[in-house]
């Protein structure tokens, strides 16, 4: 059974895309990003710590394998999280505004045999946004608790000039680089040793 330690609907529905049929676990993990840690290693960290928090729950099942998940947009080498408020997205919103950022989904897969994970970059560019159309997106509530301010599946599509990458990766899964995860011959590592797994995104 494949657990996806995450509660993302988003995640859950692309996962459904894959035809993989899961179960959801509950993980409490926190989210903040070490003094001089890169941002790709803060969100492989993350990812990776939900994964092993979801298999301690589920290690003793057979057969039992568990996803976790990190997104995060960054700018300028700052990770954009989600926002506190209203204000606080509108702040970010008004600052990837006319500019390129980078989305970073990192998935981890954690079974008895060890563990794999990939990581997906993806160059987004915003158009020019004006204070009418950041407060007329901030009032659809699609902001709220999305890395960024921006949900890439609704409406802020629209403020998409260019993506190169992973439409999905920006939604929250990365869709190819997870199947290619969930392959059964996927390299693996051993699950103390934290190491990188063979596949590379």
């Amino acid at each position: 059974m494949l657990y996806l330690a995450s509660k993302s609907p988003r995640r859950a529905e692309l996962l459904h895309r894959l035809g993989q049929p899961h179960r959801l676990l509950d993980v409490d993990v926190p989210e903040v990003r070490a003094p001089g840690e890169g941002a790709d290693a803060y969100v492989r960290r993350v990812a990776r710590d939900k994964a092993r928090a979801g298999w301690r729950q589920v290690a003793a099942e057979p057969g039992a394998r568990v996803l976790g998940a990190d997104t995060e947009v960054v700018l300028d080498d700052e990770v954009f999280g989600k926002p506190a408020d209203a204000a606080d997205a509108a702040a970010m919103l008004r600052r990837l505004s006319g500019r390129t950022h980078v989305v970073l989904s990192a998935v981890v897969v954690v079974d008895a045999g060890g563990e794999r994970e990939v990581l997906s970059t993806t160059q987004v560019r915003f158009a020019p946004l004006s204070d009418a159309q950041i407060e007329a997106y901030l009032a659809t509530g699609e902001a709220m608790g999305k890395a960024g301010a921006y949900a890439i599946q609704g409406r802020a599509e629209a403020f998409v000039e260019h993506l190169a990458g992973s439409y999905s990766g920006v939604m929250g899964l990365p869709v190819h680089e997870t199947a290619r995860l969930l392959e059964p011959d996927a390299g693996r590592v051993p699950p103390a040793t934290g190491a990188r797994a063979a596949i590379a995104g």
